[in-house]
């Protein structure tokens, strides 16, 4: 029963990692819990911690608790982790099996990053002419992203507060945009500022607030909400301390 709860606290843990709402990761853990043999699951799980107890035929109880830093979003290794989910409960595949198949999908990365370089580059500069820029605005919002990309790796290689690294990224966004102006390779910034902001804002982090707040799942949803608004106060701080070091709010 013990190899079983450990099993089922990693698959959990990088479903919460890899941004799962709690009502599927406990749904899932509950549904492990009885293709593995345990009489009864139970499970608690918030956005940065998970305590599960697996009850067997005996009465006697196994409990462990995680602490889950950084849950982000990966929505292809969520997809991998949902079909071996199904092959256990199907029953098709061997403790064994399972370890590998949890080894791969922890290894796997979806894209290089270069790949990440050029999404970061095309969607800066496709926000900023979707929001009335130029052509060359497009390209230096384009190349401030590159910038952003950097910064958001670099935060994580450091393990960095992910709310520094809203700041950070928003601060040096709004600074390399003024910087341009100063320079007179454009008119404005308020188009690049905007089409690199759109790369840090937590959208999707306030989709799964409120879809865990609709589902009932209240504690884990506020949660969600508190960290989404201390996100858009880094974003907004950042930009003003640019603005103000560069003499001027463009917004």
């Amino acid at each position: 029963m013990e190899k079983s709860l450990e099993i089922i606290m990693d698959i959990s843990e990088q479903m919460l990692l890899s941004g799962a709402e709690i009502s599927r990761i406990e749904e899932s853990i509950l549904r492990l819990g009885e293709a593995l043999g345990a009489k009864r699951t139970d499970a608690f799980i918030i956005t940065s911690n998970m305590e599960v107890s697996l009850h067997d035929e005996n009465g006697v109880s196994y409990t462990q608790t995680r602490r889950v830093p950084n849950v982000g979003t990966d929505i292809e290794k969520l997809h991998r982790l949902n079909a071996l989910i199904r092959k256990i409960c199907y029953g098709t595949i061997t403790h064994e099996e399972i370890e590998k198949e949890l080894k791969k999908i922890k290894a796997s990365r979806a894209y290089s990053f270069g790949i990440i370089l050029l999404a970061y580059a095309l969607i800066a500069g496709a926000f900023t002419l979707f929001f009335g820029g130029s052509i060359l605005e497009a390209v230096c919002s384009a190349v401030i992203s590159l910038v952003l990309a950097l910064i958001v790796k670099g935060a994580e290689l450091a393990a960095l507060n992910k709310i520094f690294s809203k700041f950070f990224c928003s601060f040096a966004s709004a600074l390399l945009a003024f910087v341009c102006l100063k320079l007179g390779i454009v008119a404005t910034v308020d188009h690049i500022i905007i089409g690199n902001i759109m790369l840090i804002i937590p959208g999707v982090g306030l989709t799964v607030a409120i879809r865990d707040l609709f589902v009932g799942d209240n504690l884990s949803g506020a949660l969600r909400s508190i960290e989404v608004v201390l996100f858009a106060f880094a974003i907004a701080g950042g930009y003003f301390l640019a603005a103000g070091l560069m003499g001027g709010v463009a917004i």
